[in-house]
């Protein structure tokens, strides 16, 4: 095995991929979102990197063939995929109208800060409040550094784990063009290395996807405090019901 040869093919299947993930779509908008959120990220990360990873290595095995001569499959999942986009089109556009915001820790003091406030109350006073007096409430002597911090809370609907999970697999599975481009492309462009050169591509294109979907959700808490306010997700919200509603179009009236 050449060596060279293969470090060519692994350098050119991750800057392959990233040319066909990186861009403004449905499943990047819905991670970014799961991101700001803090909700979920790891479940959703490992869902897009994982079906990316299954797509790949079946385009380079040979899919892309089939693929490319059952337009029958493609015509199936390009209405479930405008069908789908468009309901979350719908769900996006509604948020508008009652956007969220981020919550930050220190407005919601946990209970264990509460009682390091009062046991610091009592050593500084040197006298004990009467409901402590009368058993009905328990003083923490946990130094300051022991009290633990509320997670960052998002006000409006969450989505359970399992929605999050169904949701993020709709937005890569029933997108016809993940098969275009990453199956069919993709394959096509790993059929022009020799032996097991288009391997190392692969491989190099899995290593783009998960690179960028875990960049794209943990990058993503870095606007939170950007989106401490509801503008900020009502602009973010507007941004992702115009995506939806494009794609959907797109692949409509293609």
């Amino acid at each position: 095995m050449n060596t060279s040869s293969a470090l060519t093919a692994t350098l050119s299947g991750l800057g392959f991929g990233l040319s066909l993930i990186v861009a403004i779509g449905a499943q990047n908008a819905f991670v970014l979102r799961q991101g700001i959120r803090g909700e979920h990220i790891l479940a959703v990360v490992a869902v897009c990197s994982i079906s990316d990873i299954v797509l790949i290595a079946a385009g380079v095995g040979g899919l892309g063939a089939l693929v490319a001569s059952a337009p029958a499959l493609l015509m199936v999942a390009r209405y479930a995929g405008a069908a789908f986009l468009l309901g979350y089109a719908a769900l996006a556009a509604r948020r508008v109208l009652s956007p969220s915001a981020l919550i930050p820790d220190a407005t919601t003091p946990t209970t264990e800060t509460a009682q390091a406030t009062t046991a610091s109350g009592v050593a500084h006073s040197g006298s004990v409040p009467p409901a402590a007096t009368q058993g009905t409430a328990t003083i923490s002597t946990k130094p300051a550094s022991a009290i633990t911090a509320v997670p960052r809370r998002v006000a409006g609907t969450s989505l359970a784990l399992g929605a999050t999970v169904l949701t993020c697999l709709a937005l890569t599975w029933l997108n016809p063009h993940v098969y275009l481009d990453t199956v069919v492309l993709l394959g096509s462009f790993a059929n022009t290395y020799a032996g097991p050169d288009r391997w190392f591509l692969a491989a190099g294109a899995m290593l783009a996807s998960v690179l960028w979907f875990t960049a794209l959700g943990y990058g993503g808490r870095l606007l939170a405090p950007l989106f401490a306010r509801p503008t900020a997700w009502r602009v973010l919200d507007s941004a992702i019901a115009l995506i939806m509603l494009t794609l959907a179009l797109g692949l409509l009236l293609t």
